[in-house]
């Protein structure tokens, strides 16, 4: 009997492993982002876009810049470059819809660019829209992840 009900335990696990999966594309990935988060992150370079220069040309990043999500005027969440130029933002999926960020929110920089480079503006910032690059899996996690479009310059911004 015991041997029974072990065979019985197994078989429901292998299903249920099978069936979350399953559930998940037939629902369109609506499950994986109920159980995942949204990821934003990117590189911030010292240029008069915030944008890698010409290929082949060495590009300085742009350390300790604030980087705001701002969504319909509102800032939403904050991060600051680390010393390689480098920013991520984590969000909840149950607060934001993907589709909403690539539509309705864009990354603000309101930190001078003439403090990476005395030579930059020392007022405006840089601004950019939202794409969606596809998602991975962090553990049992599915997370979105989105990029930056590119960076303009904006001389309104500050």
């Amino acid at each position: 009997m015991a041997l029974k009900s072990l065979v019985l335990v197994t078989l429901l696990v292998a299903a249920a492993a099978i069936a979350v999966p399953m559930a998940q594309a037939q629902l369109g990935g609506l499950l994986g982002p109920l159980l995942g988060l949204l990821r934003i992150q990117g590189v911030l370079y010292c240029t008069p876009n915030g944008n890698i220069g010409v290929s082949g040309t060495s590009t300085p990043v742009f350390p300790n810049a604030l980087v705001q999500l701002q969504c319909g005027g509102n800032v939403v969440s904050t991060t600051t470059t680390n010393l390689s130029g480098t920013f991520s933002i984590l969000l909840d999926p149950i607060s934001f819809v993907t589709s909403t960020l690539v539509s309705g929110c864009k990354l603000v920089v309101n930190t001078p660019l003439a403090s990476c480079n005395a030579s930059l503006p020392s007022i405006g910032g840089l601004e950019s829209t939202l794409q969606q690059v596809g998602s991975s899996l962090l553990g049992l996690l599915n997370v979105a992840n989105l990029i930056p479009t590119g960076f303009l310059f904006n001389a309104k911004l500050n």
